[in-house]
């Protein structure tokens, strides 16, 4: 139970305490704000609000109840969560040798909670301070006032203002005009039942591997049921975000469902997909497509990631291409349009769907590779023409982030210590030799179609040692951020390479397994980079091989079994992977120390 304490009694006919109440807060009113607050526990939320609050409940839910924040506040309200409270404390004891706020209304109690929200700022703690936009939050000063106030409050529905902002201000445009428009509603129907967005993302995840089911029959029947639960899936996908913002029951746990179950549950559909072609009429195998799908739809997020994270506390960070792509969003239809082109997930999944319903799964996966392949080459391009028009002097964070992405294992870092340092650094070095790197893994397998010799293991080796030349020097160049996507074109490519080539029955599905399980800890390291606490623990890394080690692995498998040999070794290693990285990942994400990531971006997905 949280706690709030009225810093004196309200005016007669106030609907503070009320209000208060309605937000799970346990109302207390106390001309001693001091011995009030030191009542309450240590470990729990408290709130000092002025009593001549006027303003919209959703107002004060903002303000009080947001997770996310160890303090808060709006005009006459102030909330500090357990992490806060001794500066809280601290700043009581200040205000109150100014003056009489401490102990009684008076003096300076009605402005205590904006004093206290100053303190708090200057001894060091981030206070946040809602965007409230049309609501209502003051503390008028006089009766003629208050019924001003109140007029101001009963001009604005704050529930309709709550429903509209529980949705992404960014957003795709099939998710803004066609799931956002009707899934809003259903957010607010969870919530008054008491649902939270765990149980509704987690009710997204079963409905796609039921559609994944669905479309695993191989029947029409089968497809059509499978398109449409995709689809309703997805709209689920877009409540447990939009419930979140509407309660603000925001959760560690909860981020972390909601950034790998979007994945989990694509994934297990193209797998459904190659299952069906494969007990279809036509028995086509489709297993390759599939996996060419996941691994272009996992290297573009990583060129996602990759340029944000080395860009985003950059200074000096403008171009004339930046300036362009402004301009463009000042006109309404371009911005339409280049969010559509890039086929974020709400129009991917559209399109998967549709077609899964009227098509083939080979019809699905052709038309999703050719469209995804060109909002990567459209994207890519952008970003690379930003990166050499701009002067952008990246940090030391930035450039830690980047040589987290590229994942590096013992074998590359041995080969950076010692040839990478004496190797002169260059600004286009680190790309350099990782294309280099790359080259020379898939060129061989590719071209000759040696990927079952001894040559591909030298070959994987030669990429070890250049991969770890690129990462060498810290990378804070221009074009370094290409780094880690490249590793990640080359590894993944790779194993749907001699997945393909070795014709062993079953290799294709297990090199789709390994390729997941590897993906999985990709994105793991990227939403621990992004909320702060850095990437997994460098024992983990190690134990996986780093991307150059488990290249060197497959290539090794390769080449001693052949047929249904190498297909049990990419099962071992899949499920080794796989079992690594969930249990530290697990252990991970349900720690107090994992963070808070909510993509309230609405950067394509």
């Amino acid at each position: 139970m949280s706690t709030a304490i009225l810093t004196g009694p309200p005016p007669a006919g106030s609907s503070l305490e009320e209000d208060l109440r309605s937000l799970g807060f346990d109302v207390r009113v106390a001309t001693d704000v001091a011995g009030a607050l030191a009542d309450v526990p240590a470990t729990e939320r408290v709130a000092l609000v002025d009593p001549g609050f006027v303003g919209h409940v959703h107002a004060l839910r903002l303000a009080l109840t947001d997770p996310r924040f160890p303090a808060a506040a709006v005009e006459g309200a102030l909330t500090a969560q357990p992490d806060a409270r001794a500066s809280l404390t601290r700043a009581l004891g200040a205000v109150t040798a100014e003056g009489p706020a401490g102990s009684a209304p008076e003096g300076l109690a009605p402005a205590l909670p904006g004093a206290l929200a100053a303190r708090l700022e200057a001894d060091g703690v981030a206070v946040h301070r809602p965007e409230l936009g049309v609501l209502v939050a003051a503390v008028p000063d006089g009766e003629e006032a208050r019924a001003k106030t109140r007029a101001e409050v009963g001009a604005v529905d704050d529930e309709a203002v709550r429903l509209r902002n529980a949705v992404k201000s960014r957003d795709g445009f099939f998710t803004t005009f066609f799931i956002s428009p009707y899934s809003r509603y259903l957010a607010r129907w969870c919530a008054r039942r008491g649902l939270t967005p765990n149980q509704v993302t987690t009710a997204s995840l079963l409905t796609a591997l039921i559609a994944a089911g669905c479309a695993a029959t191989g029947t029409r029947g089968g497809f059509v049921a499978a398109g449409a639960l995709l689809l309703f899936s997805f709209a689920l996908d877009c409540t447990d975000g939009q419930l979140a913002r509407y309660s603000l029951q925001y959760s560690t746990l909860g981020a972390w469902l909601d950034a790998t179950f979007d994945r989990a549950k694509e994934y297990a559909f193209y797998a459904g997909l190659a299952l069906g072609a494969s007990r279809g009429g036509g028995h086509d195998d489709v297993w390759a497509l599939a996996l060419g799908a996941m691994v272009l739809m996992t290297c573009r997020h990583v060129v996602d990631f990759s340029f944000n994270e080395a860009n985003h506390d950059a200074t000096a960070n403008t171009s004339p291409t930046a300036a362009l792509s402004g301009r463009l969003d000042s006109v309404g239809w371009t911005v339409w349009v280049r969010r559509m082109i890039v086929l974020p997930i709400g129009e991917r999944w559209a399109l998967i769907a549709v077609l899964t319903a009227l098509t083939t799964p080979r019809v699905v996966f052709v038309v999703l590779l050719i469209g995804c392949a060109f909002a990567a080459c459209y994207t890519t391009a952008g970003r690379v023409l930003r990166s050499l028009t701009r002067k952008a002097r990246r940090t030391d964070r930035a450039a830690q982030a980047l040589a987290d992405l590229a994942d590096s294992g013992p074998i590359a870092e041995a080969a950076g210590r010692t040839l990478g340092a004496t190797v002169p650094g260059r600004a286009y070095g680190p790309p350099f030799w990782a294309v280099l790197a790359a080259a020379c893994l898939l060129i061989g397998p590719l071209v000759t179609g040696n990927g079952g010799s001894w040559r591909a293991v030298l070959q994987a080796v030669v990429y070890a040692v250049f991969a770890g030349v690129a990462v060498a020097q810290p990378l804070k160049g221009p074009l370094d951020w290409l780094v880690p996507p490249v590793f990640r074109a080359a590894e993944y490519g790779l194993v749907l390479t001699l997945a393909a080539q070795s014709d062993a029955p079953g290799a294709l599905p297990a090199a789709f397994g390994l390729v997941a399980a590897v993906a999985y800890h990709h994105y793991d390291t990227v939403y621990r980079i992004r909320g702060g606490t850095g990437a997994p623990p460098h024992w983990l890394v190690r134990a996986i091989g780093g991307h150059e080690g488990r290249v060197l692995a497959v290539t090794i498998a390769a080449a001693l079994w052949h047929g249904q040999g190498f297909t049990i070794a990419l099962t071992v290693l899949a499920a080794a992977v796989a079992i690594t990285v969930l249990i530290e990942s697990i252990r991970f994400w349900v720690s107090s120390g994992a963070p808070a990531v909510h993509d309230e971006t609405g950067e394509p997905a």
